[in-house]
């Protein structure tokens, strides 16, 4: 076979499949429209109770329910929040301590008075200071 008549049998080739990928398009779209309008609300309802009987007939909630699955689930995803709602208290906390230190230095309070400075030793006070706090401000003003 001399290389002309293959360059002739691969164009053939192409022409073919060309034809053959027109076709599958005007097929597709003709497939296309013809399933949009057998879908009509009447029959998307129908299709949709019918679907539901039968997620309700398997009782897929019921199977993993017993086998402990939906439990561990529920109980790992309750650990998850609790973990992170126990990390954001701690740094609010964080954040309150040190606000309070700020405080306590403009207001001329030696630091190591306050319940939180010694965090962690047995030697923290177990009181706040002995200077309430309104008699503090009513002798400011």
């Amino acid at each position: 076979m001399s290389f002309e008549q293959l360059i002739a049998k691969v164009k053939q080739a192409e022409d073919a499949l060309e034809a053959q990928e027109r076709r599958v398009s005007a097929d597709l779209r003709q497939l296309k429209s013809s399933w949009r309008a057998a879908w009509t609300p009447g029959r998307i309802v129908v299709a949709g109770l019918v679907t539901g009987f039968f997620v309700g007939r398997a009782r897929p909630l019921r199977a993993a329910a017993s086998g402990g699955s939906l439990m561990q689930m529920i109980s790992m995803v309750s650990s998850l929040v609790a973990g992170g709602s126990a990390q954001a208290a701690a740094g609010e906390a964080e954040r309150a301590a040190e606000t309070t230190t700020e405080v306590a230095e403009r207001a001329g309070v030696p630091v190591d008075d306050l319940p939180h400075a010694a965090a962690g030793s047995a030697a923290a006070p177990a009181s706040p200071p002995a200077q309430d706090a309104r008699t503090h401000t009513a002798a400011e003003s």
